[in-house]
């Protein structure tokens, strides 16, 4: 999934990189605008709703159907999700305290409860930027004006009530000449779906073709994209 991290040198840069979509938006907002001293604002802005996805992603494009869904329903957090297949590994659709969101593979007790699970998370969201900005205590000026102090508390307010997982990895070094070593590496992950937990913010969820929300994150995937349509549709969507 998202927002990984292994042991980061230093505490401002771990929660940057824990929050790395909200990194994304300051510095879109930053590049769109530019500074106010310096460059004057046009007199007219149209606001175009992000859509943050997976690199695993292939399928996903700026859909006009699903934007405009996701501006009428008036939802800070939109998320698509697909029917679950059995190579899909990870979170998905849960209700927990009579509350729809997503749960992580990492919070069940056990991996093969995730099948349970009828939808699967695609983890494509469509952001509503003011209201994400206010789940951090942040505003639009927050981000011109580069109040750094500001930005950094309200990301860690915010990685503050979130679950942190620990994994276990082994890291291969390879020095050359023939030579490797193998090293055990703990790492600290805060997921992006888990945002679905807070009350904060409200988010829902949409049902989307498997053909625009399946993940490809394996070579041995190659052949079943090319038997079910999945790679002519990438092909229908792009010019090669």
């Amino acid at each position: 999934m998202l927002l990984k991290s292994v042991i980061p040198s230093s505490r401002s840069l771990r929660f940057l990189k824990l929050f790395a979509p909200l990194v994304i938006l300051i510095s879109s907002a930053w590049l769109a605008f530019g500074d106010k001293k310096e460059k004057a604002p046009p007199e007219k802005i149209g606001w175009i709703e992000p859509v943050q996805k997976n690199i695993e992603g292939w399928t996903v494009h700026v859909d006009p159907a699903l934007l405009g869904h996701h501006l009428a329903s008036k939802t800070g957090l939109t998320f698509e999700v697909i029917t679950r297949r059995l190579e899909d590994r990870g979170g998905g659709l849960a209700s927990i305290g009579g509350r729809p969101r997503l749960l992580e593979g990492l919070a069940m007790p056990r991996e093969e409860d995730e099948f349970i699970l009828s939808y699967y998370n695609s983890m494509t969201t469509w952001i509503d930027i003011d209201k994400l900005l206010g789940l951090f205590g942040l505003t639009r000026d927050d981000i011109l004006a580069r109040d750094e102090k500001k930005i950094l508390a309200g990301i860690r307010k915010v990685a503050s009530t979130l679950p942190t997982y620990v994994t276990l990895k082994e890291v291969k070094k390879r020095w050359g000449h023939g030579q490797e070593d193998i090293f055990p590496v703990t790492q600290f992950e805060k997921l992006w779906g888990d945002l679905t937990s807070l009350s904060d913010i409200d988010s829902k969820f949409i049902v989307v073709p498997r053909s625009r929300g399946q993940q490809l994150k394996d070579p041995a995937q190659l052949d079943s994209w090319l038997r079910d349509g999945s790679a002519n549709h990438i092909e229908s969507l792009c010019l090669w």
